[in-house]
């Protein structure tokens, strides 16, 4: 995909009439991505249903999911969206909501490329046109409960470790008992595994580093989530896949991946290993992006991207209220084909 002087065939989504156009450019332009599990936060959707469009769309997305997701994104406590079965779907549904509204708006700037985080790679794939809406959330719903019936089989859980060296974080998560779940770079590697062995790594902190418990409910990525990986790839195996309309990347290695089919694959195998976002953000930078955008319920991946793409422009999408800085930012980068 890529040559000597960095330039690459961009594969680009009208963003006002959703079809796709692709045109050569020295760079990618705009990056939008969408966050995984642990971003949701209590009553977070409840600005988004002012608007009907939205509140219509939840309405399907909850049909299409079997979760009630304008009362878990409105109503419920911390608790309980923590849940995995509740989690993904509410997460993705979010995101989907999110780049609609952006569609709406943006009248006709081109989305340079997107990437999900986690579960956000489902999300990921509705926006390159890989799944429908629909299937996305089929895909979430029956990753969301193999993995919680994995994580039902042994206490575990995940907690961030932020700071210190990346090689001697896994060398020590490694020796308690726990594997790197998520390389999210920025200074941030997720440790996965056991409760208490989860416990030892908060007591026994690995100099100049923080470690932080996530809410989750499972060693998610790592070899706990095994039997999840089965289990899902049985359940999507009727679905519809094409191939991306849109630059998207990998949490498997960062790389750009051109088949839809290879994508499901990578996204079914993702349960039970690593996310590399570090990579991701790396290719990123390599693809020469000018402008980074978050969809709802956004804050996490922003912070990693302030971090690790420094002197790139970062817009979350939390409410509707961030729409026009989102579409600020896509109009102050669009360049039009070149010839």
């Amino acid at each position: 995909m890529y040559d000597t002087d960095k330039r690459f065939r961009r594969s680009s989504w009208d963003v006002d009439t959703g079809a796709p156009y692709h045109d050569w450019q020295a760079r990618t332009v705009i990056v939008v991505t969408c966050p995984g599990q642990g971003s949701q936060t209590p009553g977070f959707l409840a600005p988004w249903l002012v608007d009907d469009e939205s509140r219509a769309l939840l309405d399907r997305y909850s049909d299409v999911s079997g979760v009630d997701l304008v009362r878990h994104g409105t109503e419920s406590d911390a608790q309980t969206i923590r849940d995995t079965a509740i989690a993904q779907p509410l997460i993705v549904a979010a995101s989907l909501l999110a780049l609609h509204a952006l569609r709406a708006a943006a009248r006709g700037a081109a989305i340079g490329g997107i990437a999900g985080h986690s579960v956000g790679e489902a999300a990921a794939a509705a926006g390159a046109g890989i799944l429908s809406e629909d299937d996305a959330l089929r895909f979430v719903r029956a990753r969301a409960l193999s993995m919680a019936e994995a994580a039902a089989a042994a206490p575990t859980g995940m907690s961030a470790v932020l700071g210190g060296d990346p090689d001697a974080v896994v060398a020590h998560v490694t020796a308690l008992g726990l594997e790197p779940a998520n390389y999210n770079g920025g200074g941030q590697i997720v440790a996965a595994g056991p409760l208490d062995a989860l416990a030892r790594l908060a007591e026994e902190p690995l100099r100049g580093t923080r470690v932080v418990p996530l809410q989750v409910a499972g060693a998610f990525h790592s070899r706990f989530m095994q039997p999840a990986r089965e289990a899902l790839a049985q359940a999507v195996a009727g679905l519809t896949v094409a191939d991306p309309a849109l630059t998207i990347w990998t949490n498997r290695d960062g790389s750009p991946v051109g088949s839809g089919a290879r994508f499901l694959e990578l996204m079914i195998g993702q349960v039970a290993s690593p996310v590399r976002w570090d990579l991701c953000m790396a290719s990123f930078e390599r693809s020469g992006i000018t402008g980074f955008i978050e969809l709802a319920p956004a804050g996490a991946l922003t912070g990693l991207a302030r971090r690790g793409l420094k002197g790139v422009p970062a817009v979350a999408v939390k409410t509707p209220d961030d729409i026009p800085a989102a579409v600020e930012l896509l109009a102050a980068d669009e360049t039009g084909p070149s010839s």
